[in-house]
């Protein structure tokens, strides 16, 4: 077994244990919120907390000389060279209100390249998988299946993903590029998660998908599944994908797209 797939075996099971538990003790009533973040809608839940601190015991008896890149703080220097990027809950929003798109992801990096990642999807029973030059995996309620994204769609029907960000000057500038953006795609799609964004595009459920303001532990194991999937993930002008802005799409739409975006000014805020 190579070390990217033992990194994979390692991260799709902590990550499908952390989705259980996440499921089996979330509050009736909404997990309780402890802090706020950058605004009141960003909220941080005991449960964030819980399962981060899970996903790090886990990988830690496993692996104990390994490095962490948490969302919720679960973050330090390891021995090993390899570093786990972690986001326990990606979607927090539609976790408390119990929409079904959120996510645990979990990456492993050596060197500064993602050599695996896993986004488990507990209220759809679906969990995504890639490791670097193994290809991507879908496993669902219905088996198992390769991922391809969708090549070549042109910009005018293709259907596009995207986020927004939790501050009202920020999401008052996106509106302005989203209305460049709309009238030139078939429609566009917003979930609330990175990661659930980025699998969707994997599966050919969407076409495309952009956004500005994402973190390392929002895109780390999507990207590598979009990118396994046969789809490019980049910022803009050829810089690497990140919190400025972030690009996901199938070779040929990948381009149109960049291209539309680059015309409306997307780092204006």
């Amino acid at each position: 077994m190579s070390l990217a797939e033992e990194l994979l075996e390692l991260a799709t099971a902590t990550a499908r244990e952390a989705g259980r538990m996440l499921v089996d003790k979330r509050p009736l009533e909404g997990p309780d919120v402890v802090q706020t973040k950058s605004s009141p809608t960003d909220v941080v839940t005991q449960m964030d907390r819980a399962a981060e601190s899970l996903i790090i015991d886990r990988i830690t008896a496993a692996r104990p000389d390994d490095g962490f890149l948490g969302e919720e703080g679960g973050t330090r220097e390891g021995a090993s060279g390899v570093r786990w990027v972690i986001d326990p809950i990606d979607g927090t929003v539609n976790y408390l209100y119990d929409l079904p798109d959120w996510a645990v992801s979990i990456a492993a990096e050596s060197g500064g390249v993602t050599l695996a990642g896993a986004v488990v999807l507990p209220r759809r029973g679906e969990t995504y998988t890639a490791a670097r030059g193994a290809g991507a995996l879908l496993h669902g309620p219905s088996g198992t299946r390769e991922l391809r994204v969708s090549p070549s769609v042109p910009l005018e029907r293709a259907l596009v993903a995207t986020g927004f960000g939790y501050s009202a000057a920020r999401r008052a500038s996106q509106a302005q590029v989203l209305t460049g953006v709309l009238p030139a795609v078939r429609d566009i799609r917003r979930g609330g998660s990175c990661c659930v964004d980025l699998c969707a595009l994997a599966a050919g459920r969407v076409d495309a998908y952009y956004e500005r303001g994402v973190q390392e532990w929002d895109v780390a194991a999507g990207a590598l599944i979009v990118q396994e999937a046969g789809g490019r993930v980049e910022g803009l002008r050829g810089a690497p994908a990140g919190p400025e802005l972030t690009i996901a799409a199938g070779p040929g739409t990948f381009e149109a797209l960049h291209t539309l975006l680059a015309g409306l000014d997307p780092l204006r805020d």
